[in-house]
């Protein structure tokens, strides 16, 4: 499994990513008039993010058993607030496009200029129709 430096690492990695984001997500919101509750979440969005990350390292297979046998039970001392299994997948829901963000943009390294390209087929119409297929002509 993952080591406790590891996931240390990956959290303050992603803090402060969180620490930058969370600012300018919130001045880019737009405001519809209505009042709206403030209150901070029980887990905050790093914790979130760390815990969406180690289940992509950890090797488990599907994430619900992952975060109530492993993250809930042997990852007390890192992440002393886990919410239930049912509240925690909303809020990750919640947290997809700070990930997305982070992984673009602290994940991806430099382009090298050397990139692939898969170039398996896909199948579009019946062979017997690609004749008779005018989109792409000429």
């Amino acid at each position: 499994m993952i080591s406790n430096d590891k996931v240390t690492e990956i959290f303050f990695d992603i803090d402060e990513f969180c620490k930058v984001f969370k600012p300018a997500f919130t001045q880019k919101l737009l405001q519809d008039g209505k009042k709206h509750r403030k209150r901070a979440f029980k887990m905050s969005m790093s914790e979130i993010l760390t815990i969406t990350v180690i289940f992509q390292l950890s090797g488990h297979r599907d994430f619900k058993h992952f975060y109530l046998f492993y993250v809930q039970k042997h990852m007390k001392a890192e992440f002393p607030d886990t919410v239930s299994y049912n509240r925690f997948t909303e809020l990750m829901q919640a947290n997809m496009l700070p990930l997305v963000l982070f992984m673009k943009t602290r994940c991806l390294g430099e382009c090298t200029g050397i990139s692939f390209v898969d170039s398996t087929p896909v199948r579009v119409c019946n062979n017997k129709r690609i004749r008779s297929n005018k989109v792409f002509e000429g």
